[in-house]
């Protein structure tokens, strides 16, 4: 693949030198590359297996984000095909800062704070041309079943992932399908990975192909649970979830409605169970599994789940 991103690289950003770096989990796996461009100095390359037409859309609100001054990369191309189903783009170069760990409850407030930032300048964006989101916030796909499809993980053997995970699964979907909350533009994969920050002021937010079109209250909700991951997924405690919910919402300026909390509340989970799932098929050890059978009684009970 190298020789074919050196070549795009050439043609699009001029003459340079390619560095291949790894492989990152987005709303698809992507594969980074660092191009010192004699033009353009250093910038970054993604190349993953997507739609062109739906990484194009993931750009133009990324752009929008930088262009308010929000701390992201910034897109430098489109999206092109580097062949069959590998799509290629470049954006600036934004090495450092710090991924916070530790401190779930003191740091739910800062978390929350920047995705209400964020909300705010995507509210003029079309939740169009998104498609589906990543599997961690995709419950009720269009297919019918519990889970989104997946070839791969559908020949594993089922029969590892607990039934009381599928029966969490199964009410968390069943909540969810209920709403008939406005979709609006979010960041899906709202995880503390996928920040960097220094000292207490944000310095990047990265992983913008993860971009997902919901209802507020549910990407909200996916981030309250998920906001704390690191390295190691898990679900964050219910205190510091409950911080996260009402610190965006004082942010935001307003409060959910009945509905919106128990949305956000049944969301928080979502995340939870896919890695909890993943964990039990692979055989890794129960971090998000241990985590969600322990809080999954509580946050049904705030879901509205009987």
């Amino acid at each position: 693949m190298s020789v074919e991103v050196e070549a795009w690289c050439f043609r699009v950003l001029g003459h340079g030198s390619l560095t291949s770096l790894h492989a990152e989990a987005g709303g698809q796996m992507s594969h980074q590359f660092r191009y010192d461009s004699d033009e353009q100095g250093t910038v970054a390359v993604k190349v993953r297996s997507d739609s062109a037409d739906r990484i194009s859309r993931c750009l133009q609100i990324q752009s929008v984000a930088a262009d308010a001054g929000f701390p992201c990369a910034r897109p430098l191309t489109g999206a092109e095909f580097l062949e069959p189903g590998l799509v290629v783009s470049a954006e600036t170069w934004l090495p450092g800062g710090e991924m916070h760990s530790g401190g779930e409850v003191s740091f739910a407030a800062r978390s929350a704070k920047l995705l209400a930032g964020l909300m705010e300048i995507l509210e003029s964006q079309s939740p169009t041309g998104l498609g589906a989101p990543p599997p961690w916030m995709h419950w009720n796909p269009p297919t019918g079943g519990l889970w989104p499809p997946n070839p791969i993980v559908e020949g594993m053997d089922q029969d590892l992932v607990p039934e009381h995970v599928q029966a969490i699964a199964r009410s968390v979907s069943q909540r969810l399908a209920q709403g008939v909350l406005p979709l609006v533009v979010g960041h899906g994969d709202w995880e503390s990975q996928n920040l960097r920050w220094h000292e207490e002021l944000p310095w990047a937010v990265h992983d913008w192909d993860s971009l997902v079109a919901l209802p507020e209250a549910a990407i909200v909700g996916a981030a309250s649970g998920a906001f704390a991951s690191t390295a190691i997924p898990t679900l964050a405690t219910i205190e510091s979830s409950e911080k996260f919910i009402d610190s965006y919402q004082q942010a935001r300026s307003r409060q959910f409605t009945q509905e919106e909390r128990e949305v956000a509340w049944a969301a928080s989970l979502w995340p939870a169970l896919h890695n909890a799932r993943g964990e039990s098929l692979f055989q890794s050890p129960p971090v998000a599994l241990d985590a969600l059978t322990c809080q999954a009684p509580e946050r049904l009970k705030r879901a509205g789940v009987p």
